[in-house]
């Protein structure tokens, strides 16, 4: 009788595969509040990463990072009617605290537009304090009726950007530059992510913003994710908390603001774009564990090149596991590897030794074969950089396949609903047709300019649409 599969098929059954993965990777756990998670340590291990790599990027363009409190009066959130309006169903408030009914409710951060501003407003004098360019790492709660690991939670972890400028012009600039600089270039050079860049309808734009920049990935079901956003807030927070500078005319003048984030989601993100039937496969670049080295037996001899192997991927610069553990069954080790999505394995038992190789078996492509002991160091990175670039290229490969051009709203939503995207222009489109296919349950990811790039106005004749189910 054949042996069950570790994992629920994807083709079978891609929601109960993308929970196994979360749990049998040991990734993250439901916590005990309907909604909440428990982060574990691997999975934990990504996101420290995603952090570090993202902090530094978003350091590179001049932000520094602050912090500002959990709770938020809720009289803030309604100076800003659209912002109000927008978060109203998912905000979680406080009545209570101490004992006593608090005299005034406060919110636990859903997002920290009006917070901030009620601070940038006393830090902001003259223009010689702008740009003011502020990020911080924080959690929010954003009530979720429909909850699923990392991909939409009660409570989750992000970094979010918050800027003031002098002009439209700078603010709209730097609200780009950090769509297409830091999120893309992370998500692409990294995480090997295929994301379209695009604009989000004035329907699907964030509350309280004038124009919304989005990146849209596909997911290995063809349905989509949004993987961060950039936002263009106008001067609607900055009328409505007063933040206000001194110009070099002496005049005083409303500041132009942006806000942008992006969250623990793309740990989801990384599982359903590149994972397969056998569990996770993590990019080269990000991976905690780059290469493992794995003891086929437990005799002196290997237990000793097992080890000595491992030192030399580490002088060569890869992040390196030893794993000599040979009271677990060399099987059981190698499938947990696998799952876990750990890009390269390197597996040394006595046979090996006599031949003076090692067996290298890359998780990204697939197949296994023998290398010279000493040509690994130049081998194993040289497998990293290639299936970097190979994760990226079939998922690009995924969605063009998978993405088709329709000419009429049926046309459009019957794609959606067979799994993929479809691509639809504007003019053929339109409001009337987003708020049809929203009817079934397909909506409009980002609009895009015939050559794929960023459009500078919503409407603008030559747009395209890109249509799918999303998460």
């Amino acid at each position: 009788m054949a042996k069950a599969p570790v994992l629920t098929p994807r083709a079978e059954d891609f929601p109960r595969w993308y929970q196994d993965v979360i749990n049998k990777a040991e990734l993250a756990e439901n916590g005990p509040v309907r909604g909440t998670m428990v982060i574990r340590p691997y999975g934990y291990g990504l996101w420290e990463r995603m952090q570090g790599d993202l902090d530094a990027r978003i350091k590179a363009v001049g932000v520094q990072n602050a912090y500002f409190p959990l709770f938020i009066p809720q009289s803030y959130l309604t100076r800003e009617a659209e912002h109000v309006e927008g978060f109203a169903p998912e905000l979680a408030v406080v009545t209570h605290g101490g004992g006593k009914e608090l005299e005034e409710p406060v919110v636990v951060r859903p997002t920290s537009e009006t917070i901030v501003n009620e601070y940038f407003s006393k830090w902001v004098q003259s223009y010689r304090d702008l740009p003011l360019l502020i990020n911080q790492w924080a959690n929010v709660v954003r009530w979720e009726l429909r909850p699923r690991l990392f991909l939409r939670t009660t409570e989750f972890l992000w970094q979010e950007g918050h800027t003031a400028h002098a002009t439209y012009e700078d603010a709209r600039e730097f609200a780009a530059r950090i769509h297409r600089d830091v999120y893309a270039d992370f998500m692409e050079n990294v995480l090997a992510m295929d994301v379209v860049l695009g604009r989000k309808t004035a329907r699907e734009r964030f509350a309280g913003a004038v124009n919304t920049l989005t990146l849209e990935g596909m997911m290995g079901d063809g349905k989509a994710l949004q993987l961060g956003t950039s936002h263009e807030l106008g001067q609607n927070f900055a009328r409505a908390f007063n933040t206000r500078y001194l110009s070099r005319d002496g005049e005083q003048e409303l500041v132009w603001q942006t806000s942008w984030g992006s969250t623990t989601r793309m740990v989801g993100a990384l599982v359903m774009m590149h994972g397969d039937d056998d569990g996770l496969r993590l990019p080269p670049r990000l991976a905690p564990v780059q290469a493992v080295v794995l003891a086929v037996k437990g005799d002196p001899a290997v237990l000793a090149a097992v080890r000595e192997t491992g030192d030399r991927l580490a002088a060569a610069g890869v992040r390196v596991q030893v794993d000599d553990r040979t009271d677990i069954p060399f099987g059981r080790r190698a499938v947990d590897w696998e799952l876990r999505g750990v890009p390269v394995r390197v597996e040394i038992g006595p046979r090996d030794l006599e031949a003076g190789t090692a067996t290298l078996a890359r998780r990204i492509p697939g197949g296994k074969e023998p290398v010279r002991t000493d040509l690994l160091a130049e081998a194993v990175p040289k497998a990293l950089e290639e299936d970097q670039a190979l994760l990226l290229r079939q998922a690009w490969e995924r969605r063009t396949a998978r993405t088709v051009e329709a000419r009429t709203v049926e046309e459009a939503a019957e794609a959606a609903a067979a799994g993929g995207w479809a691509r639809i222009r504007w003019a053929d489109l339109g409001p009337e047709g987003e708020a049809a296919l929203a009817e079934r349950a397909v909506s409009v990811r980002c609009l895009v300019t015939e050559d794929g790039a960023v459009p500078d106005a919503d409407d603008a004749p030559g747009n395209v649409a890109y249509v799918a189910r999303a998460y």
